[in-house]
Order: structure tokens, then C-alpha cells, then sequence
């Protein structure tokens, strides 16, 4: 084939979703002669293949290219693009923000259209400020229904359903979502692109709102479009999301498991993505009480990464979890700001806060972060985050001496948060409720604290699960009846007590299990406790006793 019917070959090709031989055919091209369109179609086939870096390197080339032809307008999409995929595939802001103002300079000598539209939503891409990114998705928007370009219209409905989720706009959000979604997947596009852009904003958007069932529904979706069209970012994006979903719900093993699936096949090929998974399971992890574990992941994050909203939220809830409620503090309110129009992650740093306050006993400050916090759930319409803010009233009044008026409180917040699946936040408020009740109602304080121990056990939350065994102490009854047996255990402090049977000292299951010794001491720590064993010694009569 000549040069030209190459090029048409592999544009053919990667409209239809042959990856390989759209890669092939670019190839082939470019041996014969160098051109901007080749590589920029290169650049798209080895993004669809996984192969993020050098994707990024032929789209770099390609602008080069364009620019030194005088091709303008495939310039300012190439910088586009680019500036997208930096921020998807590496967050890296300001390798995106240099290629947007690199577009916006270009776009300086064409007059007004279709380009500019397509460089509004690159900007307003996962942008932090949420007014702003509204604004230009919505003005992408009309110009695309102007102009008649479905797929410019359908990136710009799924996105601004993700801001509108993101400011709190919840079924009006994903009202916008669902039409892109059935849109795009019932073939009204020309792209393929547009289905991942649609899918990554109705799975983030789930995230947000912690929205299992829709979130699994979609997943299923994308999924089979991934086994067809391959698209390991969208696939990679997927597990974390719904990773992350799952572990709200208080289906840790599952989210642990699709977590781990996002780390493993992000390592090496997608830094941002990687990050993210990082992120989120460092979070489980903090849950868990894995403190050791969750450190170690959150270590791992970059310095651009660990800026992001979830990362700099993991890393509070980590503080606070190892008893530093002033370093809890002290992280929030230096990263607030950033969070301001984003209502979803502002609500749940304004809660830590709330409680790295109470932490240190500063009542007022915990008042004031209330208040805060009461401002933005009442601009919302989540029934989650109400939940979440009688809790956190609950817990305020509590602490000032008003357990009358917290009882009110909890008890509206357990019935919510129960009600709409959040185990983990219900066992929370039903443990502070057993403390508002423990002068009033001693049985019924007593009940609450065995159903929140019981919650926290099923659920794996070793330190919560400590503190209302305490409690229940501190009522004179016992924390635990005895052994729960080895269901009670996570799937690596089976392996560990398995190893603990075997004979294998701490700095040998720590080299078996590729962890730190203080891990793996950690873990010998929390089986003697969830087992109710003395030693190690029971311990491993008990794994020869009870294991297979």
C-alpha cells in the first residue's frame, strides 16, 4: 500500500477498535514518511493498547510535526489531548496545564468553533474548581449542540453530570450521566473515546456518591466493551472506582480485591491511575486498622498525588487513627481551600476535622467545623451525608455534656446510614449512641455496643472493634464470649496464622509474606486478640487444631 492508503487503513481500523493493526499501519506509514497524522494515530492506537508513556511520546512528536507544517487546528488537538491524557494517565497538572496553554495559544489565530469547545472540556477535566469547570462544560456544550457534533455533546454531558454529582446536584447529575451513557453505548458517536470519557465520569461520579448499585451496574457495562474493544485504563479505572464503592458499602473483601486488581495492572504503565488505587486501599486499609499497611501505601504516593483530595483525606484519617489529632487538623485545614467547590470531599474533610478537634479536646474548634460542615450537606440533596451529619451533631454534643440531645441525634443518623447500606458509618453511630445512653438506659446502651462490635468484627475493623469491646468493659460486661474462630480473620491473618501453625518466627512469615517485620508483628498481634489467645504458642496450637 502507498502512504496515503496506509494512513486511511489505520484510521479505518481505529474507528473500528483494531488496536493492533491500526498500530501496525501507522507503523508502516511512518517507515515511508514521518507525518503528524500517523503518529497522532499511533499515539490513540498505543493508549487503547495500554501503552501510556509512549503513547504520550508519539502524540508529543505529532504536535511537533503539525506545528512545523503549519497544521493548526490537528496542533490544538493534539495538545488537547495530551493535556487530558497527562492528567488521567499521570496526574501530572502541570504537564496538562503547559499543553492547554499551549492550546489556547493556538486557538488565538482560528476563529471560534468546534476546536475551542473540545479544549473547554480538557480544561475543565477533573479541574478542583468545580464553578469554573461547570462553566466551561456547559458553554462546550451548547456549541456542540450548535454545531451538531454528538460526540463533543456527549463528553460534555457526561462531565457536567460529574461536576453537578461533585457539587452535591446528585439526581440531577446522574439524570445527565445516564442519557450520555445510553447515548454513547447505543452507538450515537463516532468515537470510541467517547464511551470510556462517559463510563469514567458515571464510575466517578458512583464513587462520589457512593452509589454501589449503579456503580455495578455500569461496571458490568463497561466491562463487556472492554472484552471487546480491549482499553486497559477504562478497565484499570473500573476496578478502582468500583473498588472504592464497595468499600463504603462494607464489602471490604470485594473491594480489596478489585483494588488490588487497579495496582496490579496499573504498575508500571499508568502512574496516576496506580496512585489512585494506592490512595483508596491505603484508606481500607486505615479501616481496617492496617495502620502499618496503610502507611506503607501512602508512602508510595508522589508529592503531586498525595495533593489530591482522597490522598490528602487517607492521610488525615491516618494521623487521627495513630492518635495525632493536632497533625490531623493542622493537614486539613492547610488543603480546605483546595476542596472548596468540591462538596463531596469538603464534607468529608470537614467531619475529620470535627474529629481530630474532639481529638484534642478543642470543643469550640469542633463547633466551628460543624458549622462548616452543616453549610455544605444542607446545599446537597445526599441522604448519605445528612446520615453523616447527625452523626458527626451526635458526636459534638456528646462531647459537650448534652447526651440527651446526641441521642436524638444518633438515633436519626444510625436509622439513615443503616437504612441505606453504610455499615461501617452505622456501627460507628450506634457505638457513640451506646456512650449517649450508658447514664440513661444501661441495657439498651449495652445492646447498641454488642451490635456495634458485632458490626465491626463481620466487617474487619480491628481498632473500632477494640474501642467497643472497651466499652462494653467499661459496662461491666464482657467485650467477647471467647474464640470467634477463624472466620474472623482477613485472608492475610489467615495466612499469617497458618504460618504462626508452621512454626515460622515473626522475621520469617515478614520475609514469606514480602511485608516489614512490624508488620508482620502487627498481624500476629491482631489474631491473639481477635482469637482471644495468649501467645503465640496457642496460636499456632489453635491454627493446627482449626486449619485445613
Amino acid at each position: 500500500m502507498t502512504t496515503p492508503e496506509l494512513l486511511v487503513a489505520g484510521q479505518t481500523a481505529l474507528a473500528e477498535g483494531r488496536w493492533t493493526e491500526a498500530r501496525q499501519l501507522f507503523e508502516a506509514s511512518l517507515a515511508e514518511t514521518e507525518s503528524g497524522d500517523a503518529c497522532f494515530g499511533l499515539a490513540a492506537a498505543l493508549w487503547w493498547l495500554g501503552e501510556s508513556q509512549p503513547s504520550v511520546d508519539r502524540a508529543t512528536q505529532a504536535y511537533a510535526l503539525f506545528r512545523r507544517s503549519g497544521a493548526l487546528e490537528p496542533a490544538v488537538q493534539c495538545a488537547a489531548w495530551l493535556a487530558i491524557t497527562y492528567k488521567a494517565n499521570f496526574a501530572n497538572a502541570a504537564a496538562a496545564n503547559g499543553w492547554l496553554g499551549r492550546a489556547d495559544r493556538l486557538l488565538e489565530a482560528i476563529e471560534p468553533g468546534p476546536l475551542h469547545a473540545w479544549v473547554w472540556i480538557a480544561r475543565a477535566y477533573r479541574m478542583p474548581d468545580l464553578d469554573r469547570a461547570q462553566a466551561l462544560t456547559e458553554q462546550a456544550l451548547e456549541l456542540a449542540r450548535q454545531t451538531g457534533d454528538i460526540d463533543m455533546e456527549l463528553d460534555a454531558l457526561s462531565q457536567l453530570g460529574l461536576i453537578r454529582v461533585g457539587r452535591g446536584d446528585v439526581d440531577e447529575g446522574f439524570a445527565m450521566l445516564d442519557e450520555a451513557m445510553v447515548a454513547a453505548l447505543a452507538g450515537e458517536r463516532s468515537n470510541l473515546d467517547t464511551v470510556v470519557y462517559a463510563c469514567c465520569d458515571m464510575l466517578n461520579a458512583c464513587e462520589l456518591a457512593s452509589d454501589v448499585d449503579r456503580a455495578a451496574q455500569w461496571c458490568d457495562v463497561a466491562d463487556r466493551f472492554t472484552e471487546t474493544y480491549g482499553s486497559p485504563f477504562l478497565y484499570a479505572e473500573c476496578r478502582i472506582f468500583y473498588g472504592s464503592v464497595l468499600a463504603a458499602k462494607g464489602r471490604w473483601a470485594d473491594a480489596e480485591r478489585e483494588l488490588a486488581t487497579g495496582l496490579r495492572i496499573t504498575e508500571g504503565t499508568c502512574p496516576g491511575l496506580h496512585a489512585r488505587a494506592l490512595s483508596r486501599l491505603a484508606a481500607l486499609r486505615v479501616r481496617q486498622g492496617r495502620l502499618e499497611e496503610a502507611e506503607t501505601l501512602d508512602a508510595g504516593l508522589g508529592a503531586g498525588m498525595a495533593a489530591e483530595a482522597d490522598a490528602a483525606l487517607t492521610r488525615a484519617a491516618l494521623l487521627l487513627a495513630r492518635g495525632d489529632g493536632a497533625g490531623a487538623s493542622r493537614h486539613l485545614q492547610r488543603r480546605l481551600h483546595h476542596l472548596e467547590a468540591h462538596r463531596s470531599h469538603r464534607a468529608a474533610a470537614l467531619e475529620l476535622l470535627v474529629d481530630a478537634q474532639l481529638a484534642t479536646g478543642d470543643l469550640a474548634g469542633a463547633r466551628a467545623a460543624l458549622g462548616r460542615l452543616e453549610e455544605v450537606v444542607e446545599s446537597c440533596d445526599s441522604e448519605r451525608l445528612a446520615a453523616l451529619l447527625g452523626a458527626t451533631r451526635g458526636r459534638v454534643l456528646l462531647a459537650g455534656d448534652d447526651a440527651e440531645a446526641a441521642v436524638v441525634e444518633l438515633e436519626a443518623a444510625l436509622a439513615n446510614l443503616a437504612g441505606t447500606g453504610f455499615p461501617f458509618e452505622a456501627a460507628r453511630a450506634q457505638y457513640h449512641l451506646a456512650r449517649a445512653l450508658s447514664g440513661r438506659q444501661a441495657d439498651v446502651a449495652v445492646e447498641h455496643a454488642r451490635d456495634a462490635l458485632a458490626t465491626f468484627d463481620a466487617l474487619g475493623a480491628a481498632m473500632e472493634a477494640d474501642r467497643a469491646a472497651a466499652l462494653l468493659r467499661s459496662f461491666g460486661v464482657p467485650g467477647r464470649a471467647g474464640p470467634r474462630g477463624v472466620g474472623t480473620l482477613t485472608e492475610r491473618e489467615q495466612e499469617v496464622l497458618r504460618l504462626l501453625g508452621a512454626g515460622l518466627s515473626n522475621p520469617e512469615i515478614a520475609t514469606r509474606l514480602f511485608v516489614s517485620r512490624k508488620t508482620a508483628s502487627h498481624h500476629v498481634s491482631r489474631i491473639l486478640t481477635k482469637l482471644d489467645l495468649r501467645n503465640r504458642a496457642e496460636a499456632a496450637a489453635y491454627a493446627a487444631r482449626v486449619l485445613p
